[in-house]
């Protein structure tokens, strides 16, 4: 199919008289650009929008601003629908770190542990998880695990060393990074705290210890976002990727948010930028409601697989 776009066009336009005729919802993650944050049916974090998904029962498209693994996801609780990404390349560190090999492998090995995955993560390694979790619910899901089973937390090893803080509880970690979240600067923080002495500093558990050390607030997206909306500080340096700073600054039009600085030695810029949530565009979109392409499909055994663990999470959220 033709890529060709008419430049005459007005986009949004012809987005939302597609919308219409597709039966189609756009769902998108926070860490969107700006305009299709304001363009989406639906705004979220994971668990928002996994839930956004569950309950789109009144249309027959579900677009999907954000990575591949969040298609999934609407695929597997929507066998029946169309599911479009925008750019099927529009991946994930995180997922790409824990295979659904590599995740049976493990249990093949270590047929006593309980395997709690971040959503994050392939349908492939969801179907070998005895439940999802997502940063919003993560430690509600690793209280409810038994007592007496050892824990797999896969694939975000920060995530689940900052859990294991939270709840007490001991657990293997697998070692997977998101390369947003580790190229924040420990040094460039300490900086800033000092230069804005009355600035708290809020941090996504995806960071690397030595940064969450320095945190005033620890939380998921949606958890940051509601914490800079409802916080008494008007300072607020914010230590998750950078597209959520457009929601908060709607949120809160009177607060000053700072950008975390990556460390100059990376050699990039837009490195608190991830470049997967990016590829999507407003073109891209505008081209996946035209034709229908393209699309998040599986066979019907392994999304069965997958989704069983996705429900579980969603019974106790």
């Amino acid at each position: 199919m033709s890529t060709v776009i008419d430049p005459a066009l007005d986009l949004f336009a012809e987005i939302e008289k597609l919308k219409k005729k597709r039966r189609a919802i756009i769902l998108a993650h926070y860490y969107q650009d700006p305009d299709i944050q304001d363009l989406a049916d639906r705004l979220g974090d994971s668990l928002d929008l996994a839930k956004a998904a569950r309950d789109a029962s009144d249309v027959d498209v579900i677009l999907f601003c954000g990575v591949h693994f969040m298609a999934e996801t609407a695929k597997l609780l929507n066998p029946g629908k169309t599911v479009l990404l925008p750019d099927l390349d529009a991946g994930c560190s995180l997922a790409d770190s824990c295979s659904g090999e590599q995740l049976r492998e493990f249990r093949r090995k270590n047929p006593d542990h309980y395997v709690v995955t971040y959503i994050n993560c392939s349908a492939a390694a969801k179907a070998q998880s005895d439940i999802i979790c997502t940063s919003s619910n993560a430690e509600a899901i690793i209280r409810s695990v038994p007592a007496d089973r050892p824990i797999l937390f896969a694939p975000d090893r920060n995530l689940g060393a900052w859990l294991i803080k939270q709840t007490g509880r001991e657990m293997t970690l697998w070692p997977g990074t998101c390369q947003v979240h580790v190229t924040f600067s420990e040094r460039k923080i300490l900086d800033l705290k000092a230069r804005h002495r009355t600035a708290k500093f809020i941090a996504h558990p995806e960071c690397e210890p030595n940064i969450l050390r320095h945190a005033d607030f620890v939380g998921s997206t949606r958890k940051l976002l509601q914490f800079v909306a409802e916080s008494p500080h008007h300072e607020i340096i914010v230590g998750t990727e950078t597209g959520i700073l457009h929601t908060m600054r709607k949120a809160a039009p009177d607060k000053t948010l700072i950008e975390v600085p990556v460390e100059s030695n990376r050699g990039c810029e837009g490195c608190n930028q991830c470049p997967y949530m990016k590829l999507n565009t407003i073109e891209k979109i505008y081209l996946a409601l035209r034709d229908l392409q393209p699309r998040i499909e599986m066979d019907e055994t392994s999304r069965v697989a997958a989704a069983q663990p996705l429900l579980r999470m969603l019974e106790i959220s």
